[in-house]
């Protein structure tokens, strides 16, 4: 078992480190960035393209999408999710090997071309695929067999964020659902391989770059004022996409839609360019304090509005980042509010409190997402007081709502383009 650890931590290390390395080269030539001297970040380089190569992309990214996902399910296998494949409702089922890696090339193209939807599935997907063909190479039994899986999953996460913490306990809180010895003892030695690995291409770096962040009185009043709030957003906007992902389009329909929504995307980037991307740019902003009150309104509305698109056109991808994003930018909107009448706030500490907590409640991974949100920043540890704090009022009315005059939203099925659920 412990050779499978190494390999299956490896290998998507590597894969993690590929599709990494695709999408910012495809990004670079798409918007035509990356050059010495000029725009370096992805929001950059789209606010500094012209109009019509912000459309010329997202164009791209509609055609690659309705024909390679038409395509795909057409010709191809039917999708296995990560969830069935690790056998967590039932006896798990093999996740066909190419169709996958070319679900997962699609992903990664869309994204990097604009699609609102996260990059995150991918490398996940790719871990557990190739997690699976390392378990049947060294014939491991059936339970092992499941672990080393959902390892894979959790290798490729940790991979391509630098989040050791936040993989292990993705692989553990989500996927296995357990904190027996056995699984920890994998999940920890798979996640810190993962994430080691791309060091040598992609450097040790966390995702956000943060000024200083305090812990204030005023800080832990709105953590306690604010966190139910976001908990009734994070459940508004998880009915929404649970809305348009039963209704995604399927067959040749997905080439109208796609054709229709990403150029429409395009047109919206000429006059919001934080929009195309899965959200790392406005996060970005919001946790330097560079969007104002109305700007972080309109954002979020408008990124709601074209990730409901892209996920009724069909598209595939995540929604870590999508979901981190909106509930910063929600907080960055609520502080605005705060500080007019209330005792000052540090907009950027309370955009990571709100992002935790949306991300925790939306893909109910609150553990994971307190991880994820404490190793993207690298902020100090003084900040799990507000960030607990937050989360917990985020998830008693994030329940309360869901139990409100209506059942739970549905999981959809993980295995579907563009599903929500975290263990997809």
């Amino acid at each position: 078992m412990a050779m499978a650890v190494i390999a299956t931590g490896f290998l998507s290390g590597v894969g993690g480190t590929v599709l990494s390395v695709l999408l910012h080269m495809i990004q670079h030539v798409a918007y035509g960035y990356g050059q010495p001297g000029g725009p370096h970040t992805f929001v950059q380089g789209v606010s500094a393209a012209p109009p019509w190569r912000r459309v010329a992309a997202l164009c791209a990214a509609g055609v690659v999408a309705g024909v390679g996902w038409w395509a795909l399910g057409r010709f191809g296998r039917p999708l296995v999710s990560i969830a069935a494949a690790v056998g967590k409702t039932g006896p798990g089922r093999p996740m066909p090997a190419l169709s996958t890696t070319v679900h997962v090339l699609l992903q990664i193209v869309t994204v990097a071309l604009g699609s609102p939807l996260g990059r995150e599935v991918a490398p996940r997907e790719l871990g557990a695929v190739l997690a699976t063909d390392t378990g049947r190479v060294l014939g491991l039994a059936p339970e092992d067999r499941r672990i080393i899986i959902a390892c894979g999953a959790g290798a490729g996460l940790s991979a391509v964020y630098n989040v050791p913490l936040g993989g292990a306990l993705f692989i553990l809180e989500v996927l296995l659902g357990t904190v027996g010895q056995r699984a920890v003892l994998c999940a920890v030695g798979a996640s810190a391989i993962g994430a080691f690995v791309p060091w040598a291409v992609l450097g040790n770096l966390h995702q956000y770059d943060i000024g200083p962040m305090a812990v204030t009185a005023p800080v832990v009043l709105w953590a306690l004022c604010a966190g139910p709030v976001i908990g009734v957003g994070a459940q508004l906007a998880r009915r929404l996409m649970a809305v348009v992902q039963n209704r995604a389009a399927r067959g040749g329909a997905r080439i109208a839609w796609c054709l229709v929504v990403f150029p429409l995307l395009g047109v919206l980037s000429c006059f919001y360019p934080q929009l195309p991307g899965n959200g790392r740019g406005p996060m970005q902003l919001a946790l330097a304090a560079q969007l104002g009150t109305q700007l972080a309104a309109t954002v979020l509305v408008l990124k709601i509005v074209v990730i409901m698109g892209a996920l009724r056109a069909g598209a595939a991808g995540g929604l870590l980042t999508p979901s981190l994003t909106m509930g910063a930018l929600l907080a960055t909107v609520l502080a605005g509010g705060w500080n007019a009448c209330l005792p000052m706030v540090d907009v950027g500490t309370v955009a990571l409190l709100g992002g935790i907590a949306f991300l925790g409640t939306f893909m109910s991974m609150p553990l994971t997402a307190l991880a994820l949100g404490l190793e993207f920043t690298h902020v100090g540890h003084d900040m799990w007081i507000p960030a607990f704090l937050t989360l917990a009022g985020a998830l008693l009315a994030f329940r309360v709502c869901a139990e409100m005059g209506q059942p739970p939203v549905a999981q959809t099925q993980p295995g579907a383009p563009g599903s929500m659920s975290a263990r997809s």
